[in-house]
């Protein structure tokens, strides 16, 4: 076989040919991640919700308000897929093929594959898939920030890119994750006992708090819109399904309140402290002419004060 005329082994090359394998594999991925969730949702019975339904835990969200986050977050991959294709800019194809590159792809596979377990009630493989779903996202999202940040110089990539891999990690870190393990450890109520809905109250009150205090401290400290919304939908999703122990259903109403508050806030701050250092402060000119007129020690004959002798 005749070698080809392009020289494959070139960095150039070989990055040309990752963006061509990402603008194939990662729609692939999306659209059978879309189809598994589709058929596991509205064709396969008992469907997705239906299981969440028969396995109320005290973190149990809202299927509705799920369904439509997760819409979310095939509309930003859509977009994401739309920046493979149309993307120019070298830094941005960095960030597609060196940050992101196959993470994305292998997390819409891990997705409908969950799907599946789910809907098969293997809550042990699905805790597992949702465990290394959160570690594939993470990692795509430390890459992002630390080898292409969001910048206000590059606004499609913090869109299309660096929005959906956020929006993307924060639904089965704050919640599908816990509530997969929830149900795995036995940690949920039967359905036809509503009136053991506060078991286990506390184990949900530390999920829910310990991952809205992190949304709160990345909100606070970057400034994190993504973060806000999402956290925000998630708190929303879980005091919608009633009923709910006390300590949970005060926490996510606390935080749906505190996350926008915390938002507002720190854009507020960022504003301000942006307008102060605009304003020069005014020269003291009075006290320079002051000390312009001043003159200064004369010089003295030694020989006029003591005499010549």
């Amino acid at each position: 076989m005749e070698s080809l005329p392009v020289d494959v082994s070139h960095p150039a090359v070989r990055d040309y040919l990752s963006l061509v394998r990402l603008q194939v594999l990662t729609p692939l991925s999306l659209l059978i991640n879309i189809a598994s969730l589709l058929v596991c949702s509205l064709i396969v019975s008992p469907s997705a919700g239906d299981i969440m339904k028969s396995h109320p835990t005290s973190i149990s969200p809202s299927p509705r308000i799920i369904a439509a986050y997760v819409v979310a977050i095939f509309l930003g991959q859509i977009g994401y897929c739309v920046l493979l294709v149309i993307a120019r800019k070298p830094e941005t194809k960095a960030a597609l093929v060196k940050a992101v590159g196959l993470s994305l792809v292998v997390a819409n596979w891990l997705m409908a594959l969950w799907a599946i377990s789910w809907v098969l009630e293997f809550f042990l493989i699905s805790t597992i898939l949702l465990g290394l779903l959160v570690l594939c996202l993470l990692y795509s999202n430390i890459a992002l920030l630390m080898y292409h940040p969001p910048t206000s110089s590059h606004p499609l990539d913090m869109a299309l890119i660096h929005a959906p891999l956020r929006f993307f990690l924060i639904l089965p870190l704050s919640l599908l994750f816990p509530y997969s393990l929830f149900i795995t450890l036995g940690l949920f109520y039967s359905p036809g006992h509503p009136e053991h809905y506060t078991n286990f109250a506390w184990p949900g009150f530390g999920v829910a708090f310990g991952a809205n205090i992190l949304g709160l401290v990345v909100i606070l400290m970057r400034c994190d819109i993504v973060w806000a919304v999402a956290a925000t939908w998630i708190c929303t999703s879980i005091w919608s399904a009633r009923p709910k122990p006390a300590p949970v259903y005060i926490t996510v109403i606390l935080f749906t309140v505190l996350h926008p508050l915390a938002l507002f806030g720190t854009l507020l701050y960022r504003r301000l402290s942006k307008r102060e250092g605009r304003i020069a402060l005014p020269t003291d000119e009075g006290h320079d002419t002051g000390s312009s007129g001043r003159r200064g020690p004369r010089e003295v004959d030694a020989e006029a004060l003591w005499g010549s002798g």
